[in-house]
């Protein structure tokens, strides 16, 4: 008898999660969003007002989901000035594609290996929508849909910690593609996810390692490495998009 309030606590707090999507957890996946699709640039200034006008959210909230973002490097806080859009270096932007190279391929290699019926066409819908957001010149779109293809391979290779890594890397690879990409024409010329999906197919871990390689060299020789000072478009017109 006594555990019979505890059974009806228990459904009535179920609910509990979904409110948390609808406060910070929301804006921060919206943010989030808006940077990897670079409907916001690098250096921008994220006002709390303005950003909790757009949502309809508190500064509270808003002050919280960009902490959040800090915590994933999309965001710096600057004492006394705000929020900003995180502005990788060359040295970082190098930095980050050297640790992309020493992981990724090894990780194509192990994936080979685990692939699945269901796995592959996963990866082949990453692929068709991609290639949908070219077709409607969403090239944000498709750059977080190609950044979510390599997220999705350190997935299925089964390797948590690495996955952990490669999905941070691939986060700060947005931005850098954002400040220093010069060949946007790359993009549509790359057939590199369809390579690394026929050596997946044929569970070809070797083939994949390498086609790995070439698909991160050719990522890196698309960047103009050298430093930017571009001024940011209006946050309110991004955020409306």
């Amino acid at each position: 008898m006594a555990q019979a309030p505890r059974t009806q606590a228990s459904k009535t707090e179920a609910p509990a999660p979904v409110k948390s999507e609808t406060g910070e957890d929301r804006i921060v996946q919206k943010l989030a969003s808006a940077i990897h699709e670079h409907r916001i640039a690098p250096g921008m200034k994220l006002s709390e007002d303005e950003v909790g006008e757009v949502y309809g959210v508190s500064r509270t909230v808003v002050r919280a989901a960009l902490q959040k973002l800090a915590h994933m490097h999309l965001v710096d806080l600057k004492r006394n000035r705000g929020a900003f859009v995180s502005q990788p270096t060359v040295k970082e932007a190098r930095e980050v594609f050297e640790a992309r190279a020493l992981l990724e391929p090894r990780t194509a290699h192990s994936a080979a290996a685990r692939m699945t019926e269901s796995d592959l066409a996963r990866l082949q819908s990453h692929i068709d929508e991609e290639h949908a957001a070219l077709a409607r010149g969403d090239t944000g779109r498709a750059l977080h849909l190609s950044g979510l293809f390599h997220i999705e391979i350190a997935r299925i290779a089964d390797q948590a910690t690495v996955a952990e890594f490669i999905g941070q890397l691939v986060s700060r690879s947005s931005l850098i593609i954002a400040l220093y990409w010069q060949r946007r024409a790359a993009l549509c010329e790359s057939h590199a996810h369809h390579a690394l999906l026929e050596a997946f197919a044929k569970g070809d871990g070797v083939r994949a390692e390498e086609m790995m390689k070439s698909h991160l060299l050719d990522l890196l020789t698309s960047l103009d490495l050298r430093e930017r000072n571009d001024v940011p478009q209006s946050l309110r017109e991004a955020l409306s998009e």
